[in-house]
């Protein structure tokens, strides 16, 4: 998946709920209508930005994906900041 985004955090090797704990803080450092990519290791983010975004006000994603990396899954999250 091709995603234009403005930054990317990397939160590999975090557990719940560091990657959300960290997305939600550089969301708020992004202008309106910037994109940020997220890749965690943590296979609850998945359900974790999905719960984040229905309750957020600020808030939209994207795309979700699961991309393999040296043997390793990754999920990454296409977050807009919405206001």
């Amino acid at each position: 998946m091709e995603l234009t985004y403005h930054q990317t955090l990397d939160v590999k090797g975090a557990k719940c709920p560091m990657p959300l704990v960290k997305s939600r803080k550089a969301i708020t450092e992004l202008p309106v209508g910037h994109i940020l990519r997220v890749i965690a290791t943590d296979r609850g983010s998945v359900a974790d930005f999905q719960g984040w975004v229905k309750a957020a006000k600020n808030v939209e994603l994207l795309a979700q994906e699961v991309v393999q990396e040296g043997g390793q899954e990754l999920y990454v999250h296409y977050l807009r900041r919405t206001s």
